[in-house]
């Protein structure tokens, strides 16, 4: 894996540097590891949902390779990003799903269901998003981890390379995110961020 990484890096690094054949070269070496992300979202979604993991995969590859201005300086950067865009393209799908129906309106959810998107989970996931937009705006560091390491599926390592903060820092910043998450997420009320 060591060897893997240090390729894609040197790939990412080359195609920052408009390397056309390092990008073409890149596909089959991160291709496994998108795929792996897009199941791991999908499976949370409800029963029939109609985005399957192949098209989240190539769309989400399309906005990466569309990121002309990057510059890319290792995988877990990449696979930051990447769960960015993911996460980007479910939320967008599940927002033109719920303005699709009547009604709707904001629901209270625990950061647990908010995070196990089964049937009509997209609402939860839409509550999920807006709780770290709020998070964002308070920490945005600590909206960051939980973005990569929740939904880039990054370690505590990768997190700490891709923000350039100790894994320390993470690990601090990982559970008061939980814990305010929860709150936001639970409904329950709360003077202080």
């Amino acid at each position: 894996m060591p060897q893997m990484s240090q390729n894609v890096t040197q790939l990412l690094i080359g195609w920052s540097k408009g390397d056309k054949e390092a990008l073409d070269a890149l596909l089959p070496l991160v291709y496994e590891e998108l795929r792996q992300q897009a199941s791991r979202y999908l499976r949370r979604e409800r029963v029939g949902h109609t985005l399957q993991t192949t098209a989240l995969i190539h769309e989400a590859y399309l906005k990466l390779v569309d990121q002309t201005s990057a510059h890319w300086q290792n995988r877990a950067q990449f696979f930051g990003v990447a769960a960015q865009i993911m996460r980007r393209i479910l939320v967008d799908f599940a927002r033109s799903r719920a303005s699709a129906k009547k009604g709707g309106g904001t629901q209270y959810v625990s950061l647990s269901e908010a995070m196990t998107i089964s049937p009509e989970r997209g609402e939860d996931l839409i509550a999920l998003d807006d709780a770290l937009e709020s998070l964002a705006e308070l920490d945005a560091r600590k909206s960051r981890i939980v973005e990569l390491r929740f939904f880039g599926g990054l370690s505590v390592e990768e997190t700490a390379e891709v923000l350039k903060i100790s894994a320390r820092t993470v690990m601090r910043d990982w559970g008061l995110a939980q814990a305010w998450l929860y709150r936001e997420l639970s409904g329950v009320q709360h003077d202080d961020a």
